[in-house]
């Protein structure tokens, strides 16, 4: 009988995810378990769900804007020692499968890991040189993961990069429109200030954290190498940066005229 500390729960916060989701969920169903935690969808996605046989749950959409919120609600629903969260446009490789299941049966293993992702931008994976890592696997009991977007839970043990052949990642499928970006930019810039406000940031904000998000993402990254697309995700990548700076910036000034 396979030990109980070597089996994994796959955990999918989905909202109005019908596009990806039936990929996203062939390509986990054989975990020991997959948990679905909705978020009041309005389209197929439950039904999808109910399709491949996922424990189903329902978390409140209210306001909020991103799927933070009800992270830790959907990761305590899950019944085994292992959790792997996985975005609803996102595909876990076979080669990721494994390498997970070989690493929790490892006497030194760690209590969570990162694990690297690719991400589709106009129409193409971007360049694996430099991994988007993501904390989404890890050990169910202790860990929460804070309400903000753009946020890694907090793991209770030693965490570290997966080690693994390239083709062991997460594939991220969402290949939005400039129109798409920039409207999830204005909202998860405002989560963005929840999360920052008592930042010390400056009018040298305005300028270092865009100019070093560029950098990052065209030199460091290696989107140079990708032409165009590089070069406009970079650019992207610091008009974030930016509009979050504003908006703290624009808080703090608009209180400060109120005193």
């Amino acid at each position: 009988m396979e030990n109980e500390g070597n089996r994994i729960s796959v955990v999918i916060n989905t909202y109005n995810a019908e596009q990806h989701l039936r990929k996203c969920l062939e390509a986990v169903k054989d975990f020991d378990e997959v948990v679905v935690c909705d978020m009041e969808s309005t389209d197929h996605t439950v039904g999808i769900a109910e399709d491949y046989g996922c424990r189903i749950f329902s978390f409140a959409k209210a306001n909020h804007k991103s799927a933070e919120p009800a992270r830790t609600f959907a990761i305590q629903k899950a019944k085994n020692k292992w959790v792997l969260v996985v975005d609803a446009d996102e595909i876990v490789t076979p080669e990721l499968r494994d390498v997970l299941y070989q690493e929790i049966r490892k006497p030194d293993c760690p209590a969570g890991f990162y694990i690297p992702r690719r991400n589709m931008f106009m129409g193409k994976f971007v360049r694996d040189r430099h991994p988007d890592w993501q904390l989404r696997f890890f050990i169910r009991e202790g860990t929460e993961w804070p309400p903000y977007v753009h946020t890694f839970p907090k793991v209770q043990g030693r965490v570290v990069k997966l080690k693994a052949a390239k083709q062991a990642r997460l594939l991220h499928l969402m290949d939005e429109t400039m129109h798409q970006y920039l409207e999830k930019t204005n909202l998860y810039t405002d989560n963005e200030v929840e999360k920052k406000r008592n930042k010390h940031y400056n009018g040298w904000s305005l300028v270092w954290r865009p100019f070093w998000r560029f950098f990052k993402r065209y030199i460091l990254e290696g989107g140079i190498f990708e032409g165009k697309r590089g070069y406009i995700r970079a650019q992207l990548a610091a008009v974030y940066q930016f509009v979050t700076v504003s908006k703290i910036l624009e808080e703090r000034m608009r209180k400060e005229e109120k005193e």
